[in-house]
């Protein structure tokens, strides 16, 4: 009797199949117009993150210029950064 691979040994199509969906970064860019109150707030409710890592992130923005706020497939990066863009943040993806 022939033997079957079970679904999640290394090497079935599936698998092999999410090692090649392309990430991306979302990254959140500092203003000198947005409060860091509101920043706080946006990052909660776009990605449910817990308040000390919003804050990790919107102080790495405001020091840095730039924060990694996630990595993710393409399309729900997009739809994260438009989110930020709708709280009137600057957001962009790039390739990880």
């Amino acid at each position: 009797m022939p033997k079957t691979l079970p679904l999640s040994q290394p090497g079935t199509s599936a698998e092999q199949h999410a090692l090649h969906i392309p990430l991306y970064k979302v990254l959140l860019h500092n203003d000198d117009h947005t409060t860091m109150e509101h920043v706080i707030k946006a990052l909660m409710g776009v990605f449910k993150f817990e308040l000390s890592t919003c804050e990790r992130i919107m102080m790495e923005a405001h020091q840095n210029g730039v924060a990694l706020c996630t990595v993710e497939p393409l399309e729900k990066a997009e739809h994260h950064r438009d989110q930020l863009v709708s709280y009137s943040l600057i957001s962009t993806i790039e390739p990880e």
